[in-house]
């Protein structure tokens, strides 16, 4: 009746390949976010590097900001302002993107 109703579930090698295809993905997104990050930091609100790497580390990981930005200049306030935007949309964006096999394989599970 329905076109997949009849076909096997997908292999879980298959799943698990998909899976860790994906993971990639998300590394491969917070690799270049902290890069970023850490670039911006250091050059727009004048910090050191490990302390750049540290504030975009944990504006990612929805922390917040750590030092004090109050002397950084205008263009780094920017900066810190829109990359801790950016960075809850990186974890939306990469909740889904970890989220999308497993659902997948429950619509197929169950026949949706």
């Amino acid at each position: 009746m329905y076109e997949h109703s009849a076909l096997p579930p997908v292999p879980t090698s298959r799943f698990l390949a998909r899976l860790l295809r994906h993971a990639g993905y998300g590394a491969a997104l917070i690799a270049l976010s902290l890069a970023a990050g850490t670039i911006g930091f250091t050059t727009l609100a004048a910090q050191s590097p490990i302390d750049a790497f540290l504030n975009a580390a944990m504006l990612l990981g929805g922390m917040g900001p750590i030092g004090d930005l109050s002397r950084a200049s205008t263009g780094g306030k920017l900066f810190a302002a829109f990359f801790a935007l950016y960075a809850g949309l990186v974890f939306l964006v990469l909740a889904a993107l970890l989220l999308t096999p497993v659902f997948h394989r429950v619509l197929h599970r169950f026949h949706w």
